[in-house]
């Protein structure tokens, strides 16, 4: 029986972060370094059937995330008609998600299963690619949702404002911005790196130690401001895109016979929107478990109870180009081509995409 009201809420906590983990528990069992009883963690007890099922599906997952955005990247790099402004984020976003199936994911079921053998120096540059890589999917959505507000909201000044060589310098910057922003983030698992024994409780886990004051801030920096953002740029873009939609409705006879041209580049604008819009909200349902889950433990040092959010968190990577094989013919085309080997054929990156 639990005797007072404190120790409820320490049950009922240690239960609630426990349905987070049901793979592994390390409360007994060998040593992963048997040499080193003193400062060796225990390795990991699996339940195996969970643990087959649960890494099955994620290689699945992971080998699936490398397959589409690599046919992405082939795709918008291949054909030139493909090389347009918004294409060009699009394919920034294809590379981290693809990186994302090729390092990400595999390492992290690596280091749900067993014990960390590869090592401290490992484990911090796992850490710096864990956080550097997707910050530039945060980075690229918010390049997206300025594109698709230029276009929808100011498009006479489109042309001009958004340019191929605008948006690669800026998917440059952001590339290079959080490459280093990455670095200090972990600056402290790095400090570890030096100083053994620096809150590193145990060798043979990987885990990221962060200061209350540095979690804040990177909540703050790469999540409420970049939503806030985000949230903001596509009300907008959604209010004047049914505006629009409605204008185009009342007068689409008359247009039509006048300027036909002119309503097919509307209603590409606007499909466009639409189909970013779902890919933003989708960002947002893979991301914002994760983050308000350790804004409400913002005080852990140790992600390991977030295990199944951090997975919904990759699983966006997934998502992404099964969202441009829904509503993108040009891709469904670009596939078809890369499948059959039309694109070793001579010219072939002149082909009519759209």
């Amino acid at each position: 029986l639990l005797k007072n009201c404190s120790q409820c809420r320490t049950y009922f906590g240690l239960v609630r972060m426990s349905l987070l983990v049901p793979i592994v528990s390390n409360d007994t069992g060998e040593f992963c370094f048997p040499q080193l009883l003193n400062s060796s963690c225990r390795k990991l007890t699996i339940q195996w059937s969970k643990a087959i099922f649960l890494n099955t599906v994620l290689s699945i997952i992971s080998v699936i995330t490398v397959v589409l955005n690599l046919l992405v990247i082939i795709s918008v790099s291949h054909f030139r008609q493909l090389h347009s402004p918004t294409n060009i984020i699009l394919l920034s976003l294809a590379v981290s998600d693809f990186l994302v199936g090729l390092l990400l994911l595999p390492l992290e079921i690596y280091r749900n299963t067993t014990c960390w053998y590869l090592g401290e120096i490992m484990c911090a540059v796992y850490y710096y690619f864990g956080c550097y890589i997707p910050y530039i999917s945060i980075s690229n959505i918010i390049l997206i949702s300025i594109d698709r507000y230029v276009a929808i909201c100011h498009p006479l000044q489109y042309p001009t404002r958004i340019t191929a060589v605008r948006v690669k310098l800026c998917v440059f910057l952001c590339w290079l911005w959080y490459g280093l922003y990455s670095i200090f983030y972990i600056k402290e698992q790095i400090i570890n790196l030096i100083e053994p024994g620096n809150n590193v409780s145990c060798l043979g886990q990987c885990s990221l130690f962060l200061s209350y004051v540095i979690g804040v801030a990177d909540l703050i920096l790469t999540f409420i401001i970049p939503v806030t953002a985000i949230v903001v740029l596509y009300m907008r873009v959604f209010v004047v895109a049914v505006i629009q939609a409605r204008s185009m409705r009342s007068h689409v006879t008359f247009v039509s016979v006048q300027h036909p041209r002119k309503v097919k580049a509307k209603k590409s604008e606007l499909k466009a929107a639409r189909t970013l819009g779902v890919l933003v909200i989708t960002y947002l349902s893979c991301f914002c478990p994760l983050y308000c889950y350790t804004f409400i433990y913002i005080n852990l040092t140790d992600l390991s109870n977030a295990y199944l959010f951090i997975v919904l968190f990759y699983f966006n990577s997934c998502l992404n180009p099964v969202i441009y094989t829904l509503f993108y013919p040009w891709f469904r085309k670009a596939v078809k081509l890369i499948i059959t080997l039309q694109i070793l054929k001579p010219d072939s990156c002149e082909t009519n995409m759209l």
